[in-house]
C-alpha cells in the first residue's frame, strides 16, 4: 500500500506579532535580520516563532516537520545571502510575483558556511523525533536567482553552487527527507546540456546526505527534456504541481515515468482559499487513477509552492488539511 506523508516545502510566513515586535525594535533594520548576525533580541524572536511553527505543523498531524526557513527574507536566495563571499545588492523580483529579494552577487569562493545546518539543529531540539525535514533551494534555481562575478562561466558556477549546497547538506544533522525547491526548472527552464548540468547539480547535492530527497519544482510543469534528466538524478522523488498544471504532471509521468515515490502540490501556496481535507484526497486518487502503472511507495502530500504568501491564520489552516489528508488514509485503511 502507497504511504501517504503529509509535509510541506517550509519558508513560512512569520506570525503577527512577530512581525510587530521585529518591526518595533528600537533602530531595527531589515538588513539586520538577514546579514546572519542578528541581535540577541532579533534571535530571541526567531527562536520563539520556530517554536511556534514547529509546534503547528505538530498540532495537525504532518509526518514531516520542517524548522520553518522564518529567517529567509530573500526567499530560495537566502543561503547565498549570508555568505561571507557573497555580496546583496539591488532589489530583484522574485519570480513573477510581488515579492523582492536582494541580488546576492557571488564574488568568492562558495566554501563551507553551515547556516542552514545551524537552523536545523535548533529544530532537532523541539521536535523530539525522527520526523525532521531539510529544505534547501535547489542548485539550479539558487544560481538562476544569483549573479556570478566569481567563477568565470555558468556551467562552472552552476557547479560550485551543487558542491556549495552539497556541503551545507553534509552538515545537517539526522533528517528524514530533503526537500530541494527548484522553481527555476520550469520558470527558466535550462536549455540544451545545461539541462544535464542542473541534474548532476542535483544528484551533487542528493549524495552528500542518507535523507530520502525530493525534488519540488513548481509554478507548472517539467519540460519533457528537462523532465528525463532531472530523473537521471539519484533522487528519491519528484514533485508536481497539480495545482498549476495537472494535466502536463499526468502527461510527464506517463509519456517518461518517474522515481518510486512522488511528492504532489495539491494546496495553493498562493491562493487563501483553504482547501478541504476530502478535496486533496480526491486530488491524490485522481492522480493514482491517471497514472495506473506506477505503484508509487510514498506520495509526499505538500503545498504546490513556499508558504510565506499566506497570512498566518491560513498558512496553519492549510498545514491542518494537510495533516488530516494524510489521516483520511489511515481511516480507510
Amino acid at each position: 500500500m502507497t504511504e501517504r506523508v503529509a509535509t510541506t516545502p517550509g519558508v513560512y510566513p512569520l506570525p503577527d506579532w512577530a512581525k510587530d515586535d521585529l518591526s518595533d525594535l528600537k533602530g531595527h533594520q531589515k538588513e539586520d535580520l538577514i546579514s546572519g548576525d542578528e541581535s540577541e533580541d532579533v534571535t530571541a524572536i526567531y527562536e520563539e516563532t520556530r517554536a511556534e511553527v514547529v509546534e503547528a505543523q505538530q498540532t495537525a498531524g504532518l509526518d514531516r516537520i520542517v524548522e520553518g526557513q522564518l529567517r529567509w527574507d530573500d526567499m530560495l536566495a537566502h543561503p547565498l545571502t549570508v555568505h561571507d563571499n557573497v555580496e546583496t545588492r539591488g532589489i530583484v523580483r522574485y519570480y513573477d510575483n510581488n515579492n523582492f529579494y536582494r541580488d546576492p552577487v557571488v564574488t568568492g569562493d562558495l566554501d563551507f558556511d553551515g547556516d542552514v545546518a545551524d537552523e536545523l539543529a535548533s529544530a532537532a531540539e523541539l521536535t523530539g523525533s525522527d520526523s525532521l525535514q531539510a529544505v534547501l533551494p535547489g542548485p539550479y534555481s539558487l544560481a538562476d536567482l544569483a549573479t556570478d562575478e566569481h567563477y568565470g562561466d555558468d556551467e562552472t558556477f552552476l557547479a560550485a553552487v551543487g558542491e556549495f549546497l552539497a556541503g551545507e547538506a553534509e552538515a545537517f544533522p539526522d533528517v528524514e527527507t530533503l526537500f530541494l525547491l527548484e522553481p527555476s526548472l520550469v520558470e527558466n527552464p535550462p536549455g540544451d546540456g545545461e539541462d544535464a548540468h542542473a541534474s548532476e547539480a542535483i544528484d551533487a547535492v542528493a549524495s552528500a546526505t542518507d535523507a530520502d530527497v525530493v525534488v519540488q519544482s513548481y509554478w507548472g510543469s517539467l519540460d519533457e527534456k528537462v523532465h528525463a534528466h532531472l530523473l537521471d538524478a539519484d533522487v528519491d522523488a519528484v514533485g508536481y504541481d497539480l495545482v498549476a498544471d495537472h494535466e502536463g504532471a499526468v502527461e510527464n509521468v506517463n509519456e517518461y515515468g518517474t522515481k518510486d515515490s512522488v511528492a504532489l502540490g495539491l494546496v495553493d501556496g498562493q491562493n487563501t482559499r483553504v482547501e478541504s481535507p476530502e478535496t486533496i484526497t480526491e486530488r491524490v486518487e485522481w492522480f493514482e487513477e491517471q497514472t495506473p502503472v506506477n505503484e508509487f511507495e510514498t506520495v509526499y502530500l505538500t503545498s504546490n509552492t513556499e508558504l510565506f504568501y499566506l497570512p498566518y491564520a491560513k498558512f496553519e489552516a492549510k498545514l491542518a488539511a494537510l495533516g488530516e489528508a494524510a489521516r483520511l488514509q489511515e481511516v480507510e485503511a
